[in-house]
């Protein structure tokens, strides 16, 4: 067997760092920006959705969402990022990666507006249209998750690849934080503006009518910055290893790559031999797949299916935890619009503490560690926390303990992301072959957001206490909050051991990783 690489990847893997490649990790992060932006910001308003809609005047607490419709508006975006991950993967193998980007870009930036703009005054109307276009927005979003992880780690070099593919991810550290600081700006000046009573004073007057705008403008923003970028995303060329090995037209990958990377490539003789042999051209469901790829496949699934169902359940009890802190007050001492700021303060410190460093720590570090032990780590420092918070749960929650349990709480976030957050979002970008990279990425992702759709609806009703008086509003009774986190540290130690399955692509070139390089002399 000769190892053999195209002359043109071969110059992308050893390229220096250039502006190029923070371009790339600015124009591909933007989608990930906004993507973050927009899942996160709905979680701030929900609350006021609550009192706007469902407001009655008979009631000792302010308005909430039913259990099914706030379900509805927190997971059909969940399950529109599902369907298009593997829709938009599978496209973007046989479109090519930079046309369907467009599309996805295009998708979010219209749903975002849109789903700002529902319909109606009555509670009915504006739901169903808000999670139409949470749906849809979700789709393009899902098209994004796939695309962003190919595209970056196709241009990158060998030596850093997974430090700029970490970094398109931590965009979504960013957008969690602008989403906060929106929230934050739009809520002081309508409370500056528009003075209201609490809800304890004047039940009708606590909520004023202005406030509907609040949610509109603060869900509206995410489409800015995507809409920024999308003249940048539709100049960038297709990606070489597209145009070189699925597309198999070496020369034009050549001359795009030459003014890439501002340097004269020669088109190899050999070059067409590499790209045609027969052998490279097994399919998804093929034999030859399951042979090559099958195990990291599954290691790759299953690890992300695990860490999202802890990772998206750990939102739960955030709201739990800021309560028992104190940092959000009761209810009824609140007006609406005040609460949208006391929760969007409580949110953004605690994602600029723990989420926001996690995800720059795994980008500094993953070509030091590799994949792999950051992956590891991560996963056995979230158990550790889990029972650490677990086990003696009901000292953590008598006042005196609170600071010790957001620290706790704020650690299993932060090797959260210095760990399987991000190394699960790298790994599938580099070591498929590159015909099915977009597709096996998207196949992974789209299992991760089963395991999110699980974490983030199968614990809110587990985490319910089992003493029916005390569970929520049309809940049934669960398993309560204690044995939900036992099991979530169950479920990261299992996490772990799936972590074996996947192979380490430190260092090592996309071709080497995918067999793309095997040859007969």
């Amino acid at each position: 067997m000769a190892e053999q690489q195209l002359g043109v990847l071969k110059a992308l893997d050893v390229a220096k760092t250039q502006l190029y490649h923070f371009t790339a990790i600015v124009i591909a992060g933007m989608g990930f920006f906004t993507d973050a932006y927009d899942l996160f910001c709905v979680s701030l308003v929900t609350k006021l959705l609550g009192r706007l809609y469902y407001f009655n005047p008979l009631s000792e607490k302010p308005g909430s969402l039913p259990p099914h419709v706030a379900a509805a508006v927190n997971g059909v975006a969940l399950c529109g990022t599902l369907a298009g991950q593997l829709f938009f993967g599978w496209l973007g193998d046989k479109l090519g990666r930079k046309k369907v980007y467009g599309i996805t870009l295009i998708m979010m930036i219209v749903c975002s507006v849109a789903s700002g703009l529902s319909f109606g005054d009555k509670a009915k109307g504006v739901m169903t249209t808000l999670c139409f276009f949470r749906f849809w927005l979700g789709f393009g979003i899902g098209g994004d998750y796939p695309l962003s992880a190919t595209i970056m780690s196709e241009y990158a070099n060998k030596k850093t690849r997974g430090a700029f593919i970490a970094a398109v991810f931590a965009m979504q550290g960013v957008g969690i934080l602008a989403g906060g600081f929106v929230a934050l700006a739009v809520s002081s000046i309508f409370d500056k503006k528009f003075p209201a009573p609490t809800y304890a004073v004047n039940r009708a007057l606590s909520t004023p009518p202005q406030a509907d705008y609040i949610w509109r403008i603060i869900v509206m923003f995410g489409a800015l910055p995507a809409a920024l970028t999308y003249y940048w995303r539709m100049k960038m060329p297709e990606t070489a290893r597209y145009t070189a090995l699925v597309a198999k037209n070496i020369k034009q990958a050549t001359q795009d790559m030459s003014k890439v990377l501002q340097v004269e490539l020669e088109m190899e003789e050999r070059a067409e031999d590499i790209v045609q042999d027969p052998r490279l051209n097994y399919g998804l469901f093929s034999k030859e797949f399951a042979k090559r790829h099958g195990l990291p496949l599954l290691g790759c699934t299953s690890t992300w299916f695990l860490l999202d169902i802890a990772f998206y359940s750990q939102n739960l009890f955030q709201k739990d935890i800021f309560s028992a802190i104190g940092w959000i007050p009761k209810a009824a001492t609140m007006n609406g619009i005040h609460e949208v700021f006391m929760i969007a303060r409580a949110q953004t410190l605690i994602a600029l503490c723990s989420t926001v460093p996690g995800y720059w720590f795994t980008v500094a570090f993953i070509d030091i560690m590799g994949r792999f032990a950051i992956q590891l780590m991560g996963f056995f420092m979230m158990t550790v926390f889990m029972f650490a918070i677990a086990f003696p749960y009901d000292h953590w929650i008598k006042p005196d303990n609170r600071i010790g349990f957001v620290v706790m709480y704020s650690l299993t976030f932060f090797f959260a992301n210095f760990g399987p957050n991000a190394t699960t979002f790298i790994v599938p970008a580099e070591i498929f072959p590159a015909r099915l990279r977009s597709t096996c990425h998207g196949i992974s992702a789209a299992t991760g957001k089963a395991g999110a759709i699980v974490g983030a609806f199968g614990f809110l009703y587990a985490a319910q206490p089992q003493d029916k008086t005390k569970t929520d509003a049309g809940y049934p009774p669960g398993i309560g909050v204690k044995n939900s986190l036992i099991m979530l540290g169950v479920i990261n130690f299992v996490g772990m051991l799936f972590t074996f399955l996947v192979p380490e692509p430190k260092g090592k070139s996309l071709e080497e990783l995918s067999g793309e390089t095997e040859v007969e002399k």
